[in-house]
């Protein structure tokens, strides 16, 4: 099947992706009409040969004119007029470079075939997991059928049990009448009726018996059900919920979950109705030895006592703390800043509706409170729980809580064992159910995952590590001390949540070669990237990260804050390398031809800093590997500095520079136009506006941009890169030339003016 037609049958999310790579500059109209013969050209080829791309870019055009000939004989105007549209704007941009052109359909081609791997194995890891799933939901939900069936098969016993008695009764009042009467009956028929009557006595305690036996059986079966849900499948859910927390894959089961309490709950429910059923036929019938005397009570004080322990494990919290300001940071609260948080009851009966009433309580269960912030809750902190604000479901959501330290005398930061952001709190919710006909009073608690508590918006990155950390690597919600001593985690368990991290905020999240340079950071590269390597907390948060003055952690939380802020459509589509030491950066870089460059992340910004670098000229002139390095701080530089500018000019400007020069460029390749990954530089980097310049008259001087140049040594790079040309040479050597005289003359009136 041709590429492109099994591009079109992906899921959305896949279709988001292609719909990306395609544009103004190449629209995908042309991918769709002409996709056979796109698929049978070699566009590398063409890419490294300007006379066969002349050729190919005419081809084009000549399958445009005959794909506007179809549309002419199907009289179809519109799709007319958008061929001779879109051949126009080929020409006016392609005509001269048509080199251009096929990189942006070599590009296009290969991402296509890495959408096409990423949704195959995808889907092939996918239906694994789903598989491995899905097993285990079919057993749970057959053990729930089996359940239901039961009820139903006791049910419909104990009607024909009643039958029978009723029967059976009737017979035994006709007979004594007859005796009483002497109604003619002979003392065989007599005898016979007796006889009659005693073999229904029988078969009557025979069905006792097994009523009893099956509500035994019942009960089993129900018990090792709420065994599951109770010692298994909660605690599952809410370890997913943990990952969800911290960027993991969505946990969206909690449906599934109230489908199966609820149903164990109906059906206890059912079985106690049985019980009193039962009650009501002792007491129009009974013997020695009857089963329903003996087994009665021992039944009951079984099923309710199953009913309470599901429903005590019922109350959970849906949705854990969080800031609508921050919604990808729950369990990082501020003093101040309201937070939501939504509890659900995952027995969904009519009869609890607005039966509960919640109570939202802070640090309740906290002993140890010597040198710990104490807090009070603001807000409306109590909620009725009930199935119409809420899908349906029994919940009660808190939309209007907040925080308020409580203000203590002495030095708080001298007292605590630990720092603020270290420091976990509680948040615990109580209620109680009551339904006297029912026999039922149960208290009812449920409490969140740890919170880490703020009063400033800068230790939101360490209070998110502390969230991290905790949830990588514990599941137990009531360890409040885990950071007097935290365990180390494994490097499996880290990369994993560092990718999340990007991935929940990108549709990127980080490839195993990315992770191999972080691990190398964290473990050092005579660790071999080792699964089992263990890392510190103290590495991770709070030491400085090869030898610069801030941590690992803050160095990464730069980087993504500069991804959101800045670079997203640059990471969401490949276009940034990002995690590449400069030995692998030199290495990729070396057998390129000039004009190739890649975009990484400086190791030495804590804010966040992008390094542009590329191949300028030949080793063999003398001429070394230049990047130019454009650093971010806080997003004033990077904002004012548009994409097109990193493309093509990688220079310092000077204040007294009269024109900008040209940076050298081969014949064969204008300006930086392949990066790394392959990618074309014009889809990426857009033309945009010229940036403004300061009125000369007005100032004296032209407007200062500054913009860092780093020199590797010719050494470090290989010999096979694309030898310089004599044009290029003689510009650079104008252009130092320039540069020197410029300085020497501002040297002079530097002198003079003193």
């Amino acid at each position: 099947m041709a590429q492109w037609c099994q591009l079109q049958m992906l899921d959305s999310k896949y279709l988001e992706q292609v719909d990306q790579l395609y544009d103004d500059s190449f629209p995908m109209d042309i991918r769709q009409y002409l996709s056979k013969w796109i698929e049978s050209i070699d566009w590398d080829a063409v890419v490294f040969q300007d006379s066969l791309a002349i050729v190919r870019f005419h081809d084009l055009l000549a399958q445009l004119d005959d794909q506007h000939s179809r549309f002419a004989l199907e009289n179809n105007f519109l799709l007319q007029h958008n061929i001779r549209k879109i051949k126009r704007n080929l020409q006016d941009r392609f005509q001269d470079d048509p080199v251009h052109m096929a990189m942006i359909i070599s590009r296009n081609l290969k991402e296509e075939q890495k959408i096409l791997a990423n949704a195959k194995s995808t889907e092939q890891e996918g239906e694994g997991m789903v598989s491995a799933m899905v097993v285990e939901k079919q057993k749970l939900d057959n053990k729930v059928k089996e359940m239901k069936d039961r009820v139903q098969f006791v049910d419909q016993n104990i009607k024909n049990l009643e039958d029978l008695q009723d029967e059976y009764d009737f017979k035994i009042n006709t007979l004594k009448n007859r005796e009483n009467e002497m109604n003619g009956m002979t003392p065989k028929e007599l005898e016979r009726e007796k006889l009659d009557i005693g073999r229904m006595g029988f078969d009557l305690k025979a069905k006792r018996q097994d009523v009893v036996l099956q509500l035994t059986d019942l009960l089993n079966v129900t018990q090792a059900l709420v065994n599951d849900l109770i010692s298994e499948e909660l605690p599952e859910w809410k370890q997913r919920q943990q990952i969800a927390c911290i960027g993991g894959p969505p946990n969206a089961c909690v449906d599934q979950l109230q489908n199966w309490f609820t149903a164990v709950a109906e059906s206890l429910q059912q079985v106690r109705q049985h019980l009193k059923k039962l009650q009501e036929l002792e007491q129009k019938f009974t013997y020695d030895s009857d089963p329903f005397t003996q087994k009665k009570t021992l039944l009951e004080n079984r099923a309710l006592e199953l009913l309470k322990n599901l429903l005590s494990n019922s109350l959970v919290v849906e949705r854990q703390p969080c800031m609508p300001t921050h919604p990808q940071r729950p369990l990082v609260l501020k003093t101040g800043v309201q937070f939501t948080v939504k509890l659900r009851f995952l027995v969904k009966l009519q009869e609890f509706n607005y039966q509960l009433k919640v109570k939202a309580l802070f640090d309740k269960d906290v002993t140890e409170k010597k040198g710990f912030r104490k807090f009070n809750i603001l807000g409306t902190n109590t909620k009725v729980m009930n199935m119409e604000e809420s899908n349906g479901s029994l919940a009660a959501e808190f939309r209007h809580l907040q925080l308020k330290e409580q203000k203590v005398a002495g030095n708080r930061t001298n007292e605590g064992p630990l720092i603020v952001t270290e420091e976990l709190h509680s948040l615990s919710f109580e209620s109680e159910l009551q339904l006297n006909q029912s026999g039922l009073d149960i208290k009812l608690e449920a409490i969140s995952l740890p919170v880490v508590v703020i009063s400033n918006v800068c230790q939101l990155p360490s209070g998110w590590a502390s969230i991290l950390w905790y949830n990588m690597l514990t599941t137990e919600p009531k360890n409040l001390k885990f950071f007097l001593s935290p365990p180390a985690a494994k490097w499996s368990q880290l990369s994993e949540v560092l990718s999340w991290q990007f991935s929940s905020v990108t549709k990127r999240g980080l490839n195993q070669e990315q992770l191999n340079m972080l691990a190398d950071k964290l473990l050092g590269a005579k660790a071999q990237r080792n699964p089992e390597g263990l890392i510190p907390w103290t590495k991770f948060c709070k030491q400085s990260a090869n030898e610069k003055s801030f941590p690992f952690w803050l160095w990464i939380e730069g980087i993504l804050d500069l991804i959101k802020r800045h670079l997203l459509s640059l990471w969401n589509d490949g276009s940034i390398m990002g995690f590449i030491s400069k030995e692998r950066e030199k290495a990729l870089l070396s057998d390129k031809c000039p004009g190739t460059f890649l975009l990484r992340f400086s190791e030495s910004s804590r804010e966040g800093a992008i390094t542009f670098t590329w191949i300028e000229h030949d080793v063999h002139a003398g001429v070394p590997l230049r990047g130019a390095v454009h650093e971010e701080r806080a997003g004033r530089r990077l904002s004012a500095r548009h994409h097109p500018h990193l493309q093509g000019d990688g220079r310092r400007k000077h204040p007294r520079e009269p024109a900008p020069l040209p940076l050298p460029q081969h014949p064969q390749r204008q300006g930086l136009r392949e990066v790394l990954p392959q990618t074309s530089p014009s889809q990426n980097f857009q033309t945009s506006e010229p940036m403004e310049v300061e009125d000369t008259e007005k100032s004296g001087y032209m407007k200062t941009e500054l913009i860092s140049v780093s020199e590797v040594h010719p050494s470090r790079l290989h010999d096979n890169m694309m030898p310089m040309s004599p044009d290029d040479y003689k510009v650079l050597k104008h252009y130092v030339r320039d540069i020197e005289a410029d300085a020497v003359n501002l040297k002079k009136e530097k002198d003079q003016n003193i």
